[in-house]
Order: structure tokens, then C-alpha cells, then sequence
């Protein structure tokens, strides 16, 4: 967390909020939450910065400058931004604090200090790796045939893998193998185009489901929980068919979902509707 709808959603809540203002004041408070360059160098390089653009590739935020360099931000587990009123007191856990030209300030929260910013003159220093966007027409089904073609690894540690596709984390991989009938269980290597056809689709539905409901939001406290920036909760975890339900019915067969460790990650299916052939049905 957060995965790709949820940065989704913060790149869109933020773009308004965001582009036209300047950067005035650069305060860091965990040095280590500064990737690239060394903290003392990003402030002095985003002091007068201008932001022209909110933008997101995978799970990082994109932030476009006036000078044509990217503040780029990985929210990690626990990272957040709020917008706060001028003057603002940082709360505990706030780490990096951007004041704009209105007088607002951007806060960067991070309960886990995972989270990281990188400011560089090319996206590419740091996303470029990635692989294709899977709500993009980058992504196919033959690419990701192509992708896991070969691979012993089973199809949910796959999924997580970002040089395969961006974005997908935990949640998503689970919901979407469910929505395609596939055990998360399954090596990559023994999946045929039909298969990766029906997975493709169930990544895009369950991507495009979680971005209208403004993300899933799972923690126990406000600070471990994602919200997005205007403070909303997101709605997705209510309709979550496998994750984080084991021993609950499936909703489509009513056979306990079960759960397993798979790359050391809990991973959560039904036994029923997601077998080990290549013959199973999409679920709705």
C-alpha cells in the first residue's frame, strides 16, 4: 500500500490543488526521506520551483516542474500528502513539508519512514525500469505471455513484479487472479494466451473498480491508513472478494477463501473457483 488506484487517485486529487503554485519554503525533517539528491541540495534545487504538472507511473508520484526536472515520490507502505493551512504545525511522523505561494502547505507523512523522494532531470533515473502500464494499450495479453513465459515463479509473485507490469501490489494481484479464475499458486511458465487473455481483462477491472472508488484504505489508525489528500477514505476495501477475507465465503461459490504465504506476501483465493488448470472461468 498504496498501489497503483490509490496513487491514481492522489495524482488526480492533487493536480488541482497543486499546479500553478510555487515552491517556497523546503522543510525536511528525516533526512533519509530524501532519495536523490543529498537533502540540503533538493531543497536549495526546489526553492522558486514552479509545479506544472501531477502525473503518475506505477506506484510513484510525478511532479513536474518549471525547469523541466521531476520531483518524484514512492509513498512506500505508509506514506501520505495533505494539504494543510499556512502555518500549519507538523504532526508526529511528518517528514518533508513543501510551502507553496498561497500560503499552504504540503505535508509528507510516513509512519514507516519507507517512503522516498527522488528529484532528477529524468523521470527515467528512477521509473524507467518499469514495466507497461496495465490500464494502457502498452499492455496486452501477448506481452504478458511473453513476460512470464519460461518463469518458475508462481503467477501471483509475477504480478508483483514491476519490471512485468507497474503498479500492482498485494491487493490487486489477489483480486484480479480471482476475477480470472487463476491460482495464485500457478507458475508463470504454465499459463497459454487464454489464460493471460482473462488475467489481462481482471487486472484492468479490478484496477479501473479500485480508481472510481477512490482506492482501498486498510489500516488500523490514521496514520497507517491511506487516505487521499482531501482527507477521503478509499471505498474499494468493501468490495474486495478475496483479500483479506479468508475463512470468509466466497462470493461466488460460498467456499471459504483460504490464505497462503507466497515470496513471504499473504495471499488470499478460493480454492473452488481458482484452480490449477488453464479451463476455469472468469469470475464476476
Amino acid at each position: 500500500m498504496p498501489e497503483l488506484p490509490e496513487v491514481e487517485n492522489y495524482a488526480r486529487d492533487l493536480k488541482p490543488m497543486l499546479v500553478g503554485r510555487r515552491i517556497v519554503d523546503v522543510q525536511v525533517f528525516w533526512p533519509r526521506t530524501i532519495g536523490r539528491p543529498a537533502p540540503e541540495a533538493f531543497a536549495a534545487a526546489l526553492l522558486g520551483r514552479q509545479i506544472v504538472n501531477t502525473d503518475r507511473r506505477g506506484k510513484y508520484l510525478l511532479f513536474t516542474l518549471d525547469n523541466h526536472h521531476t520531483l518524484i515520490l514512492h509513498l512506500r507502505m505508509t506514506g501520505g500528502l495533505c494539504l494543510e493551512a499556512p502555518q500549519a504545525e507538523p504532526l508526529k511522523h511528518t517528514h518533508v513539508v513543501l510551502g507553496l505561494d498561497n500560503g499552504q502547505q504540503l505535508h509528507y507523512r510516513d509512519q514507516r519512514k519507507f517512503g522516498r523522494f527522488y528529484l532528477v532531470d529524468d523521470p527515467a533515473m528512477i521509473v524507467g525500469k518499469l514495466g507497461p502500464e496495465p490500464l494502457s494499450d502498452a499492455f496486452t495479453p501477448t506481452d504478458l505471455l511473453h513476460a512470464i513465459a519460461g518463469r518458475r515463479s508462481v503467477i501471483k509473485t509475477l504480478l508483483l513484479d514491476q519490471t512485468i507490469v507497474a503498479g500492482i501490489g498485494n491487493i490487486y494481484a489477489d483480486e484480479a487472479l480471482f476475477l480470472a479464475g487463476i491460482d495464485p499458486r500457478r507458475p508463470g511458465s504454465t499459463l497459454t494466451l487464454v489464460d493471460c487473455a482473462r488475467l489481462h481483462t481482471a487486472v484492468r477491472q479490478a484496477l479501473a473498480e479500485a480508481i472510481r472508488e477512490g482506492g482501498s484504505s486498510l489500516g488500523r489508525s490514521a496514520l497507517s491508513n491511506y487516505a487521499r489528500p482531501t482527507g477521503l477514505r478509499g471505498r474499494y476495501q468493501e468490495r474486495h472478494r478475496v483479500f483479506r477475507r479468508t475463512g470468509l465465503p466466497c462470493p461466488v461459490c460460498g467456499t471459504p477463501i483460504q490464505q497462503v504465504r507466497l515470496a513471504q506476501r499473504s495471499t488470499h483465493f478460493c480454492p473452488h473457483c481458482q484452480d490449477n488448470s488453464a479451463t476455469a472461468a472468469p469470475r464476476a
